[in-house]
């Protein structure tokens, strides 16, 4: 007789999905140099030294000793704020922040050092890539706490709807003949409340019970 193999447990494969943490991988690298991309090129177009792809993928540039590379650094900076945005949209959780920063920055020294041929010997390359980190880190589980924290609406409003109970049933307590709000409104009154629905307890009214007492009469 085969053996039966035990049931995964319940949304064992739904909270980690392949597909869906290499679309999300994807999509973040995809934001970070799409940003990269846009703020050298408005950096080029001011400062008027142009743009080359060595400003997204190269690290000579990016430099200690000249205001130019204190510029860059800065707008890779920008390009963490925007990324921490897109980790609490896309991912949402504050604690898959860090694999996906250390991830994203892994692919960025991977791509970094297969386009010029050498790893980063700029030490401000290395400190900037460093301060990104911990800035993205820091931003998006931030941003991801905050979200994880807010409370949930269900589309109820329970302020709203207990006000009115409040009132109307102070206004059943009156019109029920109990003007010294006795706290026996609602006991007498059953759940009427100035509907016009009976007096009973279980809201079924005089007319049904006499109904009733016809039916056995006859």
């Amino acid at each position: 007789m085969p053996r039966r193999r035990k049931p995964p447990r319940a949304g064992a494969i739904g909270e980690l999905p392949p597909l869906r943490i290499l679309s999300q991988i994807a999509a973040i690298q995809g934001i970070y140099y799409a940003t990269a991309l846009i703020l050298f090129l408005f950096t080029g177009l001011v400062a008027g030294t142009g743009f080359h792809l060595d400003l997204v993928l190269g690290w000579a540039s990016l430099r200690g000793d000249t205001t130019q590379g204190f510029v860059y650094a800065f707008v890779w900076l920008c390009c963490s704020a925007v990324v921490a945005v897109a980790l609490v949209a896309l991912v949402a959780r504050s604690k898959l922040v860090p694999d996906f920063v250390f991830t994203m920055h892994f692919l960025h020294l991977c791509v970094v050092t297969f386009f010029t041929g050498f790893l980063p010997r700029n030490l401000m390359w290395w400190a900037t890539m460093l301060c990104s980190i911990v800035a993205t880190i820091v931003m998006a589980m931030w941003g991801c706490q905050w979200r994880e924290l807010r409370p949930i609406n269900f589309g109820g409003n329970g302020g709203g709807r207990t006000t009115d109970d409040g009132g109307a049933a102070a206004e059943n307590g009156h019109a029920g003949g109990n003007p010294d709000g006795g706290g026996m409104g609602d006991e007498e009154m059953g759940f009427g409340r100035g509907r016009g629905r009976g007096r009973g307890r279980d809201g079924a009214g005089e007319y049904e019970l006499a109904s009733i007492r016809e039916q056995e009469g006859n």
